[in-house]
């Protein structure tokens, strides 16, 4: 490990490296390791995000190589980043004169080549195809290349939810067969080697696409969005062959060394080395990332800074990117463990939004709801969440929404049909993945819906959760939306929108939000004035951006289970929110949501009234407003004319780019 932030991701140890042999042959076949002929040459996980240099481009230093920056000009760097390959134990082939490591220049030994069978190897071959193929539709659904996108904000999320997506499957289908986890390095190295990433090449300042504020749940992210080149290393340079010229681009202060970083503005940062879990520990040199700070504090460029702190909902940690710094002085200093160590002060440029300190003002409100500036009301539920939702207006002088009665479920205005029975397992304890005898994964596909941590899997056409009837425990992972909401919400004061919703948390892709709550009405009652219907919910196309968020999984996917359009029926299903609702109500239209609404069951056995549940559809930064799209037009067959009448009236305000403007 090379750097002062050497753990891994969330449980911060050594990754035990195994083969994806689980999702073959489904799994794109990467470079060194073929998935179907059961290779003896082991699958490195870490990649290097960038290419290698030649051996012309190599300076006179050790390993690993680095190509020629231009540190003086603003423009992205051409340069590869550091890179150290994780230890893996080889198995010796028999037919093998030595070992083949799969992401070095040597070629793989013809004896090994000539052992695969020619019907292997065409079938290889047909993948590789189909892998191309795949990687050419994500490209123009995503514009994954950042070059090519007028819109580097959608670029980055749409990387990101594809990667997320891929994740939570490859963790879905290792929990089937009791695998090893860290299925984001397994998605990680996917999307690497099919060059599903952004930003490749490193460049001084903001990375297009990433703005202040954003959070990352792992490492990984932040190499495929081109933030943070190394997965594991806390500093990120750009090196050369003269020694004064590699500076530093990034940092990441995740304590695992001795840093200060209670001031906002100010970070007093410990360099890398010395401190390893593995290694005799000792004074730290100045060379690799210790240099590149050196240097940035003699050239005063702006250096990225990523903050962490702990999730509220795991004993993992959440990274923030903080914004730009300049490093103000250096010094060496005593460690506790006696060693010599490099420090670096850093202060942040002014005039940038806000980072960790929003972060740190919303912890304060969520242990003091008092503390809150400009609320007008502490709970807005009177009690009937599991949280208080907060009523907030700092824009003027607007005293709170009109009256409704706030309830946290759904009422029925006539009987439901029950077309079916309700589910009911037999599992002793809660479900488990891969067990065939739980009839509620079956009926989910064959699958459980949700990870162990509680996130949606896949967007699909309906979830059907543990029912009361099941003998599981009210702790089964298969309860997730029926047990309520689990944030901390604020309603807050738009000005030109009117009231809208946002978390005092950061919240992961796939976590709930909260259940449309309202009174169920009959589609022959929907004959009501504008005012009713700004209050009203109505099952609606899905929306391209609600379906994409499955594209990350749909790579390990037959083509004929993809979920697509037709799988969507259209639903009659109408709530009504007017005068009894929720937090739901107040989420307001968005061309670019952050959530999507999904078809939920486990009550009842009337499939055309499901509940209406909200998940995020990519990772959301506190005091973000959280939105969902209405509707859209030009939907397809058996979608037309079922959009909000109110919502026909007016011009949309939610100031994406890619608004549809009038609905």
């Amino acid at each position: 490990m090379e750097n002062s932030e050497d753990e891994a991701e969330k449980g911060e140890l050594p990754l035990e490296l195994k083969p994806l042999v689980s999702l073959a042959p489904k799994v794109p076949t990467l470079l060194g390791y073929d998935v179907e002929t059961k290779s003896t040459s082991p699958l490195l996980v870490y990649v290097t995000p960038c290419r290698p240099c030649s051996s012309s481009e190599q300076p006179e230093e050790a390993p690993p190589s680095f190509c020629e920056p231009t540190p003086k000009s603003p423009v992205p760097i051409k340069a590869t980043p550091i890179s150290v390959a994780l230890p893996t134990h080889q198995q010796e082939d028999e037919s093998s004169d030595g070992d083949y490591k799969p992401f070095c220049k040597e070629k793989k030994p013809a004896s090994l080549k000539k052992s695969k069978r020619p019907r292997q190897a065409e079938k290889s071959n047909v993948a590789n195809i189909k892998r191309r193929s795949i990687r050419r539709n994500l490209d123009s659904e995503f514009n994954l290349c950042s070059s090519s996108s007028d819109n580097p904000k959608e670029s980055v999320e749409g990387t990101m939810m594809m990667f997320d997506s891929l994740r939570r499957r490859i963790l879905q289908l290792d929990e089937k067969e009791d695998a090893g986890r860290r299925a984001d390095l397994k998605a990680g190295t996917l999307m690497m080697h099919n060059n599903l990433r952004i930003n490749n090449r490193k460049m001084i300042g903001h990375v297009p696409g990433v703005e202040v504020g954003d959070v990352f749940f792992f490492r990984i992210e932040m190499c495929i969005v081109g933030l943070h080149a190394p997965a594991m290393g806390g500093i990120d340079y750009i090196s050369s062959k003269h020694k004064d010229e590699t500076l530093a681009v990034c940092i990441i202060s995740s304590g695992g060394y001795e840093n200060d970083d209670d001031d906002t503005d100010i970070l007093v940062y410990t360099g890398q080395g010395g401190n390893s879990r593995h290694k005799e520990k000792h004074d730290q040199k100045l060379e690799r990332g210790n240099l590149a700070l050196m240097n940035s504090r003699n050239k005063k460029n702006q250096i990225r800074v990523v903050r962490s702190a702990q999730d509220p909902f795991s004993s993992g940690k959440i990274y923030i990117y903080d914004g730009l710094y300049r490093i103000e002085d250096s010094w060496t200093d005593k460690a506790k463990n006696g060693f010599n160590v490099f420090k670096y002060k850093l202060r942040r440029e002014p005039g940038q939004p806000d980072g960790i300190s929003l972060w740190k003002m919303t912890e304060k409100w969520k242990a003091n709801p008092a503390t809150r500036e400009k609320g007008i009301l502490l709970d807005l539920s009177s009690k009937a969440e599991n949280l208080p939702v907060c009523l907030v207006n700092d824009v003027d002088d607007e005293k709170g929404p009109s009256h409704f009665n706030y309830v946290a479920g759904v009422k029925y205005l006539r009987p439901l049909r029950k077309t079916k029975p309700l589910q009911c397992c037999k599992c002793p304890s809660v479900c488990l993945p891969g067990d065939p005898n739980c009839s509620c994964a079956q009926q989910n596909g064959g699958d459980l819906p949700y990870s162990s941590s509680g996130l949606l899997v896949k967007h699909v056409p309906m979830v059907y959760e543990c029912s009361s009837n099941c003998q599981c425990s009210h702790n089964c992972r298969n309860r997730i939306s029926q047990k309520g909401i689990k944030l901390n919400f604020e309603v807050f004061w738009t000005g030109d929108r009117g009231w809208g919703l946002r978390s005092w948390d950061p919240i992961r892709a796939g976590t709930f939000i909260c259940e449309y709550a309202g009174e169920v009405i009959d589609e022959t009652r929907i004959d009501m004035d504008v005012e009713e219907d700004k209050y009203t919910f109505r099952a609606s196309y899905p929306g391209d951006k609600a379906l994409n968020w499955n594209v990350g999984a749909e790579l390990l996917e037959e083509k004929s289970t993809v979920v697509t359009t037709e799988n969507f029926k259209q639903l009659p299903i109408i709530i009504r929110a007017n005068n009894e609702g929720n937090v739901a109500r107040f989420l307001n239209h968005s061309c670019s949501p952050n959530l999507l609404w999904q078809a939920v069951q486990y009550d009842h056995g009337d499939d055309s009234y499901p509940h209406i549940m909200f998940f995020a559809m990519k990772h959301i930064p506190p005091m973000t407003e959280l939105t969902y799209d209405y509707g859209t037009r030009g939907a397809p067959p058996g979608f037309e004319g079922k959009l909000f009448r109110a919502c026909k009236l007016k011009s949309c305000l939610c100031g994406s780019k890619y608004c549809r403007s009038l609905f």
